[in-house]
Protein backbone atom coordinates (compact mmCIF):
# COMPACT_ATOMS: atom_id res chain seq x y z
CA UNK A 1 0.00 0.00 0.00
CA UNK A 2 2.60 2.83 0.46
CA UNK A 3 4.07 1.89 -2.78
CA UNK A 4 0.55 2.55 -4.04
CA UNK A 5 0.42 5.44 -2.63
CA UNK A 6 4.19 6.27 -3.61
CA UNK A 7 3.79 5.55 -7.22
CA UNK A 8 0.15 7.39 -7.12
CA UNK A 9 2.10 10.65 -5.82
CA UNK A 10 4.75 10.88 -8.25
CA UNK A 11 2.12 10.16 -10.78
CA UNK A 12 0.43 13.50 -9.43
CA UNK A 13 3.48 15.36 -8.98
CA UNK A 14 4.60 14.92 -12.59
CA UNK A 15 1.34 15.66 -14.14
CA UNK A 16 0.85 18.50 -12.36
CA UNK A 17 4.92 20.02 -12.80
CA UNK A 18 5.39 18.31 -16.18
CA UNK A 19 5.02 20.70 -19.44
CA UNK A 20 1.99 21.60 -20.80
CA UNK A 21 3.40 20.17 -24.77
CA UNK A 22 4.46 16.87 -22.96
CA UNK A 23 1.18 16.29 -21.69
CA UNK A 24 -1.22 17.54 -24.18
CA UNK A 25 0.50 15.03 -27.18
CA UNK A 26 -1.56 13.29 -29.59
CA UNK A 27 -2.85 12.86 -33.08
CA UNK A 28 -1.05 15.14 -35.26
CA UNK A 29 -3.61 18.14 -36.75
CA UNK A 30 -2.37 19.26 -40.52
CA UNK A 31 -3.60 22.48 -41.48
CA UNK A 32 -4.22 22.62 -44.90
CA UNK A 33 -4.12 26.30 -45.28
CA UNK A 34 -0.12 26.42 -44.75
CA UNK A 35 0.24 24.21 -47.52
CA UNK A 36 -1.32 26.59 -49.67
CA UNK A 37 0.31 29.60 -47.96
CA UNK A 38 3.69 27.57 -48.91
CA UNK A 39 2.88 27.11 -52.24
CA UNK A 40 1.79 30.51 -52.61
CA UNK A 41 5.08 32.13 -51.26
CA UNK A 42 7.09 29.71 -53.64
CA UNK A 43 5.34 31.46 -56.66
CA UNK A 44 5.89 34.89 -55.46
CA UNK A 45 9.69 33.68 -55.03
CA UNK A 46 9.86 32.40 -58.22
CA UNK A 47 7.92 35.90 -59.87
CA UNK A 48 10.88 37.46 -57.35
CA UNK A 49 13.52 35.50 -59.07
CA UNK A 50 12.49 35.71 -62.60
CA UNK A 51 12.23 39.94 -61.83
CA UNK A 52 15.72 39.88 -60.10
CA UNK A 53 16.81 38.13 -63.50
CA UNK A 54 16.02 40.35 -65.59
CA UNK A 55 17.14 43.10 -63.79
CA UNK A 56 20.68 41.92 -64.08
CA UNK A 57 20.45 40.83 -68.06
CA UNK A 58 19.38 44.56 -68.13
CA UNK A 59 22.21 46.04 -65.64
CA UNK A 60 24.65 44.30 -67.60
CA UNK A 61 23.44 45.12 -71.69
CA UNK A 62 23.58 48.99 -69.65
CA UNK A 63 27.29 48.47 -68.54
CA UNK A 64 28.13 47.04 -71.87
CA UNK A 65 26.72 49.99 -73.32
CA UNK A 66 28.58 52.55 -70.96
CA UNK A 67 31.81 50.45 -71.59
CA UNK A 68 31.58 51.38 -75.22
CA UNK A 69 30.32 55.05 -75.04
CA UNK A 70 33.55 55.21 -72.29
CA UNK A 71 35.79 53.49 -75.50
CA UNK A 72 34.05 56.24 -77.61
CA UNK A 73 34.80 59.36 -75.31
CA UNK A 74 38.44 57.64 -75.26
CA UNK A 75 39.17 57.75 -78.71
CA UNK A 76 37.49 61.11 -79.43
CA UNK A 77 40.01 62.66 -76.61
CA UNK A 78 42.83 60.95 -78.22
CA UNK A 79 41.88 62.24 -81.67
CA UNK A 80 41.64 65.56 -80.37
CA UNK A 81 44.90 65.60 -78.91
CA UNK A 82 46.77 64.39 -81.77
CA UNK A 83 44.86 66.76 -83.99
CA UNK A 84 46.31 69.43 -81.32
CA UNK A 85 50.01 67.65 -81.64
CA UNK A 86 49.72 68.07 -85.38
CA UNK A 87 48.39 71.33 -85.21
CA UNK A 88 51.22 72.88 -83.51
CA UNK A 89 53.47 70.69 -85.40
CA UNK A 90 52.32 72.74 -88.55
CA UNK A 91 52.41 75.89 -87.21
CA UNK A 92 55.95 75.73 -85.72
CA UNK A 93 56.82 74.73 -89.13
CA UNK A 94 55.41 77.45 -90.82
CA UNK A 95 56.47 79.56 -88.48
CA UNK A 96 59.68 78.39 -87.55
CA UNK A 97 60.80 77.39 -91.25
CA UNK A 98 59.96 80.56 -92.82
CA UNK A 99 61.73 82.36 -90.27
CA UNK A 100 65.06 80.35 -90.75
CA UNK A 101 64.77 80.19 -94.32
CA UNK A 102 64.71 83.98 -94.49
CA UNK A 103 67.78 84.74 -92.31
CA UNK A 104 70.71 85.87 -94.28
CA UNK A 105 72.96 83.76 -92.28
CA UNK A 106 71.35 80.39 -94.05
CA UNK A 107 74.04 79.28 -96.79
CA UNK A 108 72.42 78.25 -100.12
CA UNK A 109 73.53 75.03 -100.07
CA UNK A 110 71.72 74.33 -96.36
CA UNK A 111 68.36 75.74 -97.55
CA UNK A 112 67.58 72.24 -98.94
CA UNK A 113 68.64 70.24 -96.19
CA UNK A 114 66.98 72.10 -93.90
CA UNK A 115 63.55 72.01 -96.24
CA UNK A 116 63.72 68.59 -96.97
CA UNK A 117 64.19 67.81 -92.80
CA UNK A 118 60.83 69.72 -91.63
CA UNK A 119 59.20 68.47 -94.81
CA UNK A 120 60.09 64.74 -93.84
CA UNK A 121 58.29 65.47 -90.33
CA UNK A 122 55.44 66.78 -91.95
CA UNK A 123 55.22 63.80 -94.64
CA UNK A 124 55.52 61.51 -91.98
CA UNK A 125 52.96 63.05 -89.68
CA UNK A 126 50.48 63.41 -93.27
CA UNK A 127 50.54 59.23 -93.41
CA UNK A 128 49.79 58.86 -89.71
CA UNK A 129 47.09 61.57 -89.77
CA UNK A 130 45.54 59.19 -92.77
CA UNK A 131 46.44 55.73 -91.06
CA UNK A 132 44.17 57.25 -88.18
CA UNK A 133 41.90 57.92 -90.56
CA UNK A 134 41.56 54.92 -92.01
CA UNK A 135 41.07 52.92 -88.28
CA UNK A 136 38.41 54.96 -87.48
CA UNK A 137 36.16 55.46 -90.78
CA UNK A 138 37.35 51.72 -92.14
CA UNK A 139 35.47 48.47 -90.92
CA UNK A 140 37.98 46.40 -92.78
CA UNK A 141 40.17 46.57 -90.16
CA UNK A 142 38.94 43.88 -87.76
CA UNK A 143 39.93 46.22 -84.47
CA UNK A 144 38.34 46.12 -80.98
CA UNK A 145 37.74 49.72 -79.07
CA UNK A 146 40.63 48.46 -76.79
CA UNK A 147 42.92 48.19 -79.71
CA UNK A 148 41.94 51.21 -81.52
CA UNK A 149 42.40 53.59 -78.30
CA UNK A 150 45.92 51.75 -78.27
CA UNK A 151 46.98 52.49 -81.96
CA UNK A 152 45.54 56.24 -80.94
CA UNK A 153 47.59 56.75 -78.04
CA UNK A 154 50.85 55.39 -79.60
CA UNK A 155 50.37 57.88 -82.86
CA UNK A 156 49.25 60.51 -80.25
CA UNK A 157 52.69 59.64 -78.34
CA UNK A 158 54.22 59.51 -81.93
CA UNK A 159 53.36 63.05 -83.03
CA UNK A 160 54.30 64.56 -79.34
CA UNK A 161 57.80 63.37 -80.16
CA UNK A 162 57.61 65.12 -83.73
CA UNK A 163 56.64 68.38 -82.29
CA UNK A 164 59.76 68.06 -80.02
CA UNK A 165 61.63 67.45 -82.77
CA UNK A 166 60.41 70.20 -84.52
CA UNK A 167 61.29 72.02 -81.73
CA UNK A 168 64.82 71.40 -81.31
CA UNK A 169 65.67 71.10 -84.86
CA UNK A 170 64.29 74.92 -84.75
CA UNK A 171 66.39 75.29 -82.11
CA UNK A 172 69.61 74.27 -83.56
CA UNK A 173 68.96 76.53 -86.47
CA UNK A 174 68.28 79.32 -84.93
CA UNK A 175 71.24 78.98 -82.61
CA UNK A 176 73.47 78.41 -85.90
CA UNK A 177 71.69 81.66 -86.95
CA UNK A 178 73.04 83.28 -83.90
CA UNK A 179 76.01 82.02 -84.08
CA UNK A 180 76.82 83.56 -87.46
CA UNK A 181 75.70 86.46 -86.46
CA UNK A 182 77.70 86.95 -83.63
CA UNK A 183 80.53 85.90 -85.94
CA UNK A 184 79.38 88.30 -88.21
CA UNK A 185 79.36 91.13 -85.79
CA UNK A 186 82.90 89.79 -84.67
CA UNK A 187 84.41 90.13 -87.96
CA UNK A 188 83.08 93.35 -89.11
CA UNK A 189 83.40 95.36 -86.22
CA UNK A 190 85.85 98.62 -86.29
CA UNK A 191 88.37 98.46 -84.18
CA UNK A 192 89.86 101.65 -83.00
CA UNK A 193 93.20 101.07 -81.19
Amino acid sequence: MKTTIITWGMALWIAFFMPVDVACQGMPVYDNTNFITLGKQIIESAKQTSELLKTVEFLREQKERIEKVSDVIKQLKAVRELTRNHQRLFDLVRNDLREILDSPHVRAEELERISNAFNAIIEHSLEDLEFVEDILSSDFLKMTDAERIAVLKEKEIRSKEMVGEIQRKAKRYRDIISFREMQEAINNRTTTY
